[in-house]
């Protein structure tokens, strides 16, 4: 999950169709078994050497095509995008999908300094992360401007990717994180610390070590459920008290599986929290980095997806800004905002037809 205020566009200017009644719930679990079967038949996994990092890299359509850079959030992997790939895939696109730094099957430089307290989270800031999307793209032969579609954390990198290499994107699809300017008056965790106070989650995270020993201490699964199954259209707050017990029982939403669960706990397992954790941490060392870009503009066009029950959506002042012209005055290329009736934070698993179907007729107008 992102940071939202510090992170939201001008009005809606389209709502999606109603979604037709879901099945009842074994068949829809057949149903959406057989679409993650589909979608896995169609892509292929590699690993690239990029910025002196080994990245995994999962893809999906035609070697030649127009490319889609696919970025993740937290708490996931390149496993997020299944539905989509298979999608774009299918309308001509090729889609790139990597574990950013951190995560997965993806290097994670610094977690272990950090899980002993050091500073490897300084190597989580937006300019490590763009220099390994952009030797990414290189390692691949993407040398022309591509098409970026970003979820959460991914999308506020590409927003930055945006600001600081325009010339290496074609056009964006960001959800959930919509882009905010810079403040020169104040470091975003500061600000953060005193709009919720020390429990709210991004607060609790920034002391290494300190909340990945409270995440040993739920379970790799049940920490993911309780972040995946978060809806409150509000703030999130881990109280230094306990994040609840391990013994908590968390039902899944229904746009999420059991073998979903395990397969992203089987990449935490294997790497642990503390990569996906530095990109917190190093917020304010991004705002130090990039104050050269206080003020600037956003040139390249833009579309911004959301639901009605994100937390980032609730944030003070962030609706003000996206539909009464702020997000419009700072990313004037701006060619549409939705928002998602009755869908929560992570809308690219929960609303996956609804959002290749936007993300592929945005993409279209500039194929």
């Amino acid at each position: 999950m992102p940071v939202a205020r510090l992170l939201a566009s001008c009005c809606c200017l389209g709502a999606p169709s109603p979604s037709p009644p879901l099945p009842a719930d074994s068949k829809k679990e057949e149903i959406m078994a057989a679409a993650a079967a589909a979608d896995s038949e169609v892509i292929t996994h590699r690993t690239v050497e990029a910025n002196g990092l080994r990245l995994h890299v999962a893809e999906a359509g035609p070697a030649g095509a127009a490319a889609v850079l696919l970025l993740h959030g937290f708490p996931q992997t390149w496993y997020a995008w299944r539905h989509q790939m298979g999608e774009l895939a299918a309308a001509g696109y090729h889609a790139l999908a990597p574990d950013m730094r951190g995560y997965g099957d993806s290097d994670a430089p610094g977690a272990a300094a950090d899980s002993a307290a050091g500073a490897g989270h300084e190597q989580y800031t937006a300019m490590h992360v763009i220099g390994d999307l952009v030797a990414l793209l290189d390692a691949v032969g993407e040398r022309e401007p591509v098409f970026v579609v970003a979820h959460d954390w991914g999308a506020l990198t590409a927003w930055n990717l945006c600001l600081l290499r325009p010339d290496r994107v074609r056009a964006l699809v960001a959800l959930s994180v919509p882009f905010t300017p810079r403040s020169p008056a104040r470091r975003p965790v500061d600000g953060l610390r005193a709009l919720y106070g020390d429990d709210y989650y991004i607060c609790r995270i920034q002391e290494p070590g300190v909340i990945e020993a409270e995440f040993a201490r739920l379970g790799t699964e049940l920490v993911l459920r309780k972040f995946l199954a978060y809806r409150t259209p509000g703030p999130l707050f881990m109280p230094k008290s306990g994040w609840g017990s391990p013994d908590d029982e968390v039902p899944l939403p229904s746009w999420i599986t059991e073998e979903d669960i395990k397969h992203y706990a089987s990449k935490f397992d294997k790497t642990g929290f503390t990569g996906g954790l530095n990109y917190y941490r190093a917020l304010n060392k991004t705002w130090e980095l990039t104050s050269p870009w206080t003020g600037a503009e956003i040139k390249v066009p833009a579309k911004f997806i959301v639901g009605d029950l994100d937390l980032t959506y609730h944030t003070p002042g962030i609706q003000d800004f996206i539909h009464k012209g702020g997000f419009k005055k700072f990313v004037p290329l701006l060619d549409d905002v939705v928002i998602m009736k009755d869908v929560g934070h992570f809308i690219i698993e929960e609303k996956p037809k609804e959002v290749s179907e936007h993300i592929i007729s945005f993409i279209k107008k500039f194929s």
